[in-house]
């Protein structure tokens, strides 16, 4: 699975922003889809993953009801609509896959390149 991202950019805060995960190679049918972020000096963290096939998801605490998962079977593609955007929201996002509905980045084998966004107070 070679997986896309894109849709970062400058944002200011309370603003909006979607992101894009877009696979090829393989469907993600079968897959978790993550998002992942890493502002400068931490570690990267856990934003939602969403179970493919059933349209499940689950949140981290900071983003929850503010940023929202979805999917597009015939672009198979995911997307993060990001709203009510905070300074500290501020990273690379990264988007990743993988057959396990995880939540730390080593439960995930395909990564995507990253994209970033930054939020301006």
């Amino acid at each position: 699975v070679q997986l896309q991202a894109s849709g970062g950019g400058l944002v200011q805060a309370g603003g909006c922003l979607r992101l894009s995960c877009a696979a090829s190679g393989r469907a993600f049918s079968t897959y978790a889809v993550g998002w992942f972020r890493q502002a400068p000096g931490k570690e990267r963290e856990f934003v939602v993953v969403l179970k493919w096939s059933a349209g499940s998801a689950y949140y981290a605490d900071s983003v929850k009801g503010r940023f929202t998962i979805s999917r597009d079977h015939s672009k198979n593609t995911v997307y993060l609509q990001m709203n009510n955007v905070k300074p500290e929201d501020t990273a690379v996002y990264f988007c990743a896959a993988d057959r396990s509905f995880g939540v730390t980045p080593g439960e995930y084998h395909y990564w995507g390149q990253g994209t970033l966004v930054t939020v301006s107070s």
